[in-house]
């Protein structure tokens, strides 16, 4: 089959990514194989090549948006038939013993395997996985319309879901990529008010097109102050000028998994009772709460798509913000 391979951590520019022919996997007894038609591309592609995130398994084909039909099943799958169109996102597998994983916090097992970093990903034409870890899509989606869902959907809403919001109030999103774009719809749907702030005039034109209340720069004054924040871009100094624009008892919530270092900051930016946390990876109820939500109406998603020999041009365009939205490989 044909993959894009990484063999050597290095930046984009030094082209580390290598289309190759590698044999076609075989499932195990517990596993589906899923002949992949598209896979997205974020930034956690890009901090795994770069190396931002240290190397778990080397060569890897990264990718963990995933998108494809089952077409093979191991010996003990009983939940998927041959045809199904399933879904797999950055959670690969949890060890299912230890004390996160038994108290419905599996996003944080202390053996946990991710798709893309651990297991081989999606930049390629098929993947394996357990069949406990593949999800059914909603059916009012394609498969471009569905891959983002899988990760700047599921991320974007854990985070949310991590702000302690439910249907009212000020939510600000800082940094307007593919998860953001996503975010928002979900919160307007649930009745908030969206506040983004975004470096590049695009997103912010995206974000207005979108239905933001208010856009603008990190330096520039909302008028209001928010009731929680999310912050997608990785810098640190954005985590801590967010907390500025926060009222009293409100919280920010890092969605990334790498952030650049977090500079000192004065108590006054969380005091009284501010908030400033993060989350980590996601747990399979998240996957199947953001799924259902997103069966109940229509997200848009706006689609950057390339071939999958083009996936280093895909990383990037994302790496120097050339695009907005989201970005998928078609797999053929």
């Amino acid at each position: 089959m044909k993959a894009i391979v990484l063999e050597k951590q290095q930046h984009l520019e030094e082209n580390p990514l290598r289309l190759k022919d590698v044999p076609i996997p075989e499932p195990k007894d517990d596993e589906i194989r899923i002949k992949i038609n598209v896979c997205g591309a974020c930034r956690t592609d890009l901090h795994i090549v770069e190396g931002e995130l240290p190397a778990h398994k080397m060569p890897v084909i990264i990718g963990h948006q995933i998108v494809g039909r089952v077409d093979k099943l191991g010996k003990r799958v009983s939940k998927w038939k041959i045809g199904d169109r399933v879904g797999v996102p950055w959670l690969y597998k949890t060890c299912g013993k230890c004390k996160y994983c038994k108290s419905g916090k599996e996003n944080l097992c202390d053996n946990a395997m991710f798709t893309g970093y651990d297991a081989n990903g999606g930049f390629a034409q098929y993947t394996v996985i357990s069949q406990d870890f593949a999800y059914q899509l909603p059916e009012n989606y394609s498969d471009t319309e569905v891959a983002p869902l899988l990760c700047a959907g599921v991320i974007g809403y854990q985070a949310f879901q991590a702000t302690g919001l439910k249907n009212k109030g000020r939510l600000g999103l800082f940094g307007f990529g593919s998860s953001a774009h996503i975010i928002i719809q979900v919160a307007m749907h649930l009745g908030l008010e969206v506040y983004v702030v975004s470096r590049t005039q695009k997103e912010l034109d995206l974000a207005r097109k979108l239905g933001a209340k208010w856009v603008g720069q990190i330096g520039d004054d909302m008028g209001v102050l928010l009731d929680a924040g999310i912050v997608f871009a990785p810098s640190g100094e954005l985590l801590v000028q967010s907390l500025k624009k926060l009222d009293k008892g409100g919280r920010i919530v890092s969605a990334g998994i790498y952030t650049t270092p977090l500079p000192g900051f004065d108590y006054s930016l969380i005091y009284p009772e501010k908030c400033l946390t993060s989350i980590a990876h996601t747990t399979r109820q998240n996957v199947s709460s953001f799924l259902n939500i997103a069966a109940k109406f229509k997200i848009k998603t706006q689609i950057n798509e390339y071939k999958l020999e083009e996936a280093q041009n895909a990383l990037l365009n994302i790496k120097n913000s050339k695009i907005s939205g989201s970005t998928i490989l078609i797999i053929q």
